[in-house]
């Protein structure tokens, strides 16, 4: 793929991908940029590994979701779901942002939890495309699914939103 290739796609898919991240970022834009940055930086030094230019946006997308994954790990502590309810949310959310306690909620979620869920519902990705960005099965992404909805209800009704 040439560069100008590459750029075609980047355009292309630039405003969903940037969407996913910082609903997956819940709502901290900042942290969404710079995650957006370095996939696509990691995405061009590693073009020769995508065989098929028409799954550019999944293959993004999995750069995108590892990348993320592995931001968290190095800064924030692993909470189990029975100790989110507690948690604050983070401060950097936009405080202007509509969607800032669906944020909250998600950012409660298990990081694979909400990805299948924003793939699935906010960016249209089968069960099989999500299987194939997270890395697992596509059973463990139906649970991922199911727990993630139930989890996410449990967590907006809580929050009376």
């Amino acid at each position: 793929m040439t560069r100008e290739q590459f750029m075609t796609h980047v355009e292309g898919s630039q405003r969903a991908f940037r969407r996913f991240l910082v609903a997956l970022c819940c709502g901290d834009s900042a942290l969404a940029d710079d995650i957006a940055q370095e996939s696509y930086v990691k995405a061009y030094l590693s073009i020769d590994s995508l065989k098929d230019p028409g799954r550019f946006n999944a293959w993004l997308y999995r750069i995108g979701y590892t990348t993320f994954v592995n931001s968290r790990r190095s800064v924030h502590p692993t909470l189990g779901y029975d100790e989110a309810p507690e948690a604050p949310a983070h401060e950097t959310a936009d405080a202007s942002f509509r969607y800032q306690e669906l944020y909250a909620a998600l950012d409660r979620l298990p990081d694979k939890e909400r990805t299948s869920i924003l793939l699935f519902y906010l960016e249209d990705y089968a069960i099989k495309e999500i299987a194939a960005i997270v890395g697992a099965s596509e059973s463990a992404v139906k649970q991922h699914l199911t727990r993630g909805r139930n989890h996410l209800r449990g967590l907006l009704t809580k929050e009376n939103i």
